[in-house]
């Protein structure tokens, strides 16, 4: 139990950093790239958001996967 509770806390503290980084890239990089590529328009804020989502998943699911692999090898 203790380990699954581990588990929780840090897919917790990763999601809220997950949330900090999206902030932050809502309020500073998608302004900036619509200024570098205005030919994008309204689109830049669904790549950088869609990329950033991508990157997200990965280093969450990363981390999952290392956390609860086998710690032996085979």
């Amino acid at each position: 139990m203790n380990s699954r509770l581990k588990i929780f806390g840090l897919i917790a503290l990763l999601g809220f950093v997950a949330g900090i980084i999206a902030q932050l890239t809502a309020v500073y990089l998608i302004p900036w790239m619509v200024s570098i590529l205005p030919l994008l328009g309204g689109m830049t804020s669904f790549m950088i958001s869609g990329f950033a989502g991508a990157c997200l998943t990965v280093a969450i699911v990363g981390a999952w996967a290392y956390m609860t692999g086998k710690k032996e090898p085979y």
